[in-house]
């Protein structure tokens, strides 16, 4: 019987996966957090982990690369869970020798099970695994940095996982209204405090919250709210992480994710309404640097939009295509961007449809032009990647149940 270890802190997700394992025939135990996990691969000595790298304590990274450095465990299988956003940690973990990288957000038990014996499947049965020692061998190479994937895999739904999603998600649905009250307190609290210290505690706090929601709303099949989740999450840790970068504007978009999480909360539970939704984007900015960044933001999304730097070949476009997002900038030669927003709500496709302003005009007045002419949200230069892309999706994916909402 090949035994699984699952290093995951949040108490509910780890029983989901332990139960769907152990039904399969493996043997399955748990750990809460990385410090508890380093010992039980020692004495448990399992033929597979499923790991996810944002634990409290010890980082699931550095728990990776400690489990390729013990003696007989350099080519255990190892399925690691991660931030479809946090690129970056997404490669570390392939380089520190994961077998597998997935979204936890968009992950199901089913699919988990599949990859864990795809995985025991490829390194061959107990006897030659952790169980049963084998000789220390060299760790295998890291692959090289152009054939590392850019993020963890989202895997397509699996049908037989309908009726166990159906059953979680009528308990997940139960415990969304104090989710969301929980979320709102802790918001009013950080607005409030003017103390770093606790302020990061309560950021902290907020992220370990919305940590445990994209995972649990990802294992119930809601994916619109395992995706917002994820990316607000992702949003929160940078914030955690580099504490500068909290300022006004961020604050707002953190307020925006809550708010929107609350309407998700309300519309976004049926599941006839969880397949994604393409949308159309224009960003319009006459700085080349200003222009490649919004657009980087986008595509961590999954967005895609297009780019333009003269406000009226903007314009032009505008008349001839339909764009269900536009993000533009203010100070640019020919039409300004509050110009190029009137203009664009006169026009009868686009008396709704969202504009974003992202400048670094970031005084009174400038916001006031912004919504007067028909602006509906505003971001200041510099900017966060996270955060615009934050912004665009509350936009998109409200725009999937009513464009005026």
């Amino acid at each position: 019987m090949n035994k699984i270890l699952i290093i995951e802190d949040d108490q509910i997700v780890a029983n989901i996966y332990r139960n769907k394992l152990s039904v399969e025939g493996y043997k399955v135990e748990v750990a809460l957090d990385g410090e508890v996990g380093r010992e039980m691969i020692k004495s448990f000595r399992p033929d597979a982990i499923v790991l996810d790298l944002m634990l409290p304590k010890i980082t699931g990274l550095e728990l990776m690369k400690e489990i390729r450095a013990e003696p007989g465990f350099e080519k255990v299988p190892v399925i690691v869970f991660s931030n479809t956003y946090l690129t970056n940690m997404v490669q570390e973990a392939w380089k520190a020798g994961a077998t597998k990288c997935l979204s936890k957000a968009n992950c199901t038990p089913k699919q988990v099970l599949d990859v864990v014996r795809s995985a025991l499947g490829k390194n061959g049965d107990a006897t030659t695994s952790a169980s049963a020692p084998a000789p220390p061998t060299r760790p295998t190479p890291a692959a090289p940095r152009d054939a590392v994937p850019a993020a963890a895999e989202v895997l397509p739904p699996c049908d037989s996982d309908v009726e166990f999603q159906a059953d979680l998600r009528k308990s997940l649905l139960e415990s969304l209204p104090a989710t969301l009250a929980t979320l709102r307190l802790l918001l009013q609290s950080l607005v409030k405090t003017e103390s770093e210290m606790v302020r990061l505690k309560q950021i902290h706090e907020l992220y370990r919250r919305v940590h445990a929601l994209t995972g649990n709303a990802g294992i119930a099949g809601m994916f619109l709210i395992s995706q917002m989740a994820d990316a607000f999450e992702a949003l929160l840790k940078e914030l955690y992480e580099k504490p500068k970068n909290i300022n006004a504007s961020t604050l707002r978009t953190l307020a925006v994710a809550v708010d929107f999480l609350g309407f998700l909360f309300d519309h976004g539970t049926d599941a006839n309404k969880q397949a994604p939704c393409p949308a159309n984007i224009l960003v319009v900015d006459d700085e080349a640097i200003s222009r490649r960044a919004v657009t980087y933001a986008l595509e961590k999304a999954k967005l895609k939009s297009v780019s333009v730097e003269d406000p009226n070949a903007a314009y032009e476009l505008l008349l001839d295509r339909k764009f269900d997002l536009v993000f533009l900038d203010v100070d640019m030669p020919g039409m300004n961007g509050f110009e190029l927003c009137t203009k664009l709500r006169a026009l009868p496709t686009y008396k709704k449809t969202p504009v974003v302003f992202v400048t670094s005009l970031n005084d009174f007045e400038s916001r006031a032009s912004s919504m007067m002419s028909g602006g509906n949200d505003f971001i200041a230069k510099p900017f966060l990647f996270i955060e615009l892309a934050v912004k665009a999706l509350v936009y998109v994916l409200r725009g999937k149940f009513d464009p005026a909402a």
